[in-house]
C-alpha cells in the first residue's frame, strides 16, 4: 500500500526530479512538495530529499523518452509562479508514466489544464519582455533590470545572447534575485541578491533623455488613449522602462542636478510616477 508523504526539496530542478524519483522508489503518494526555507512544521508525514543528479537524470530520460513534449513542459512549467507548482508537475509525470502521453492532446484535462496555462503566461510574458527591455551602457557593459512574475530568463537567454552576441551585457531579475551575464560567446545565470544598477555618466544619461524625448514626441495628441497603452504595454512592466522614469534617472553621476527630459511641444510625455510591482513570482533555482 502506497504511503502519503510530503518531501521537502533544496528549491532546484534537480531536486524536483529527484522527489518524484523518491516517491516511486519508496512507493511513497506525495501530496505537497515544498522548498526547504518555506516548509512549516504540521502533523502529516514528510522528509527531506537530497538532490541526486543521476536519479535526475533517469527521471527526465524517462519522460523525455514517453513524450519529448511533455519533458518540455516540465522544464518551462518549473520556471512558472503557478501557485504549489511542484504538486503540479508531479502530478503530469505520473499520470504521463502511467496512462502514457495521450492526455497530452486535451487541453481541458484537468491535470494538463494548470501545467499548460501557466506555460503559456511564461511564454507570453517572455515575448513581452524581449520588446520591453531596456538597456543601458555602463562602462562598456549593456545592463538592464526586469521584474517578472515568472522566472524568465532561461526563456529569454537565447534570444538576448543572438541579437546582442559582439556585446557584453547582463539582464537582473529583481523579483527572483538572479542574473543573466553574457560575455564572449558564452552566457551563465547566476543567483544574485543584493544589486544596485550604477548611476549614468553623461553620454548615458543623453541617450536616455533622447529616448525619453523620442517617445513623447512620436505621440499623437488627437489620439491619446491609455487604455489601448496598457493593454499593449502591461502597467507592471513600466517600473524597468526608460520611458516611465522620473527626473533623477535622467541625472548623470557628474551631474548636480537632474538631466530634464522635455517632451515635444504637442506630444504625451510618459507618466512620471512608478506602479507599484505586480506579485513575485515564488523563487526557484536551475
Amino acid at each position: 500500500m502506497d504511503h502519503e508523504m510530503i518531501y521537502i526539496y533544496d528549491g532546484s530542478f534537480d531536486g524536483f526530479l529527484c522527489c518524484v524519483f523518491d516517491s516511486y522508489a519508496n512507493k511513497e503518494v506525495l501530496t505537497a512538495i515544498c522548498r526547504d526555507e518555506d516548509f512549516i512544521p504540521t502533523l502529516f508525514a514528510s522528509r527531506v530529499v537530497n538532490t541526486d543528479k543521476s536519479h535526475a537524470n533517469r527521471v527526465f530520460k524517462k519522460v523525455v523518452k514517453v513524450s519529448p513534449y511533455a519533458g518540455n513542459l516540465l522544464q518551462k512549467g518549473f520556471l512558472t509562479c503557478m501557485p504549489d507548482k511542484e504538486i503540479h508537475l508531479y502530478r503530469l509525470v505520473v499520470k504521463l508514466l502511467r496512462d502514457g502521453s495521450g492526455f497530452l492532446r486535451n487541453f481541458s484535462d484537468e491535470t494538463l489544464f494548470p501545467v499548460i496555462t501557466a506555460v503559456r503566461r511564461l511564454n507570453g510574458e517572455a515575448h513581452l519582455l524581449k520588446g520591453f527591455v531596456r538597456f543601458s551602457e555602463l562602462g562598456g557593459v549593456l545592463g538592464s533590470e526586469i521584474e517578472p512574475k515568472n522566472r524568465v530568463l532561461p526563456v529569454l537567454r537565447s534570444h538576448f545572447c543572438a541579437r546582442y552576441m559582439n556585446d557584453t551585457f547582463f539582464i537582473y531579475d529583481r523579483t527572483h534575485k538572479e542574473a543573466l551575464f553574457y560575455a564572449a560567446g558564452k552566457s551563465v545565470i547566476c543567483p544574485l541578491e543584493d544589486f544596485q544598477m550604477a548611476p549614468p555618466d553623461e553620454t548615458e544619461a543623453a541617450y536616455r533623455i533622447l529616448w525619453k524625448r523620442f517617445y513623447d514626441t512620436i505621440a499623437i495628441k488627437e489620439r491619446y488613449n491609455p487604455k489601448c497603452r496598457m493593454r499593449n504595454m502591461p502597467k507592471r512592466y513600466w517600473n524597468t522602462m526608460t520611458e516611465f522614469q522620473g527626473d533623477s534617472y535622467f541625472k548623470a553621476q557628474s551631474s548636480p542636478a537632474a538631466v530634464p527630459g522635455p517632451a515635444a511641444p504637442d506630444g504625451i510625455p510618459a507618466p512620471g510616477t512608478h506602479p507599484e510591482c505586480g506579485p513575485s513570482a515564488p523563487g526557484s533555482g536551475s
